[in-house]
């Protein structure tokens, strides 16, 4: 996924895994899990002549955010874990939160 969403285009499998620097995957693999995460609605894909080219169904804030909300989900007490966040970010970070706030409150 980090591949797929530090690109501005759609790529291959085979372009994917030439920018896989760190292991050596067989083409095949590359495809499985591109498919795979197709198949799930973590990418889109269209045909380009032989291939398939893949691209992020949703940008990588999109994502983590959803994350944060099932991991709200897990707790029994939303509130109780809200609070421990913002007792647990930076400074600069609860001043982005506040502003944010602020903003959905005035619209």
């Amino acid at each position: 996924m980090d591949i797929l969403w530090a690109q501005s285009t759609p790529l291959t499998a085979r372009e994917v895994g030439r920018l896989i620097a760190d292991r050596d995957l067989a083409p095949t693999t590359v495809m499985t899990v591109l498919d795979r995460l197709s198949r799930k609605g973590f990418l889109n894909r269209t045909r380009d002549g032989r291939a398939w080219r893949y691209e992020p169904a949703e940008s990588r804030d999109a994502y983590v955010t959803e994350l944060m909300l099932e991991a709200l989900d897990l707790t029994g007490d939303r509130s109780a874990a809200l609070t421990r966040f913002a007792q647990a970010v930076s400074g600069s970070e609860a001043e982005i939160l506040r502003r944010a706030l602020t903003e959905l409150e005035e619209q």
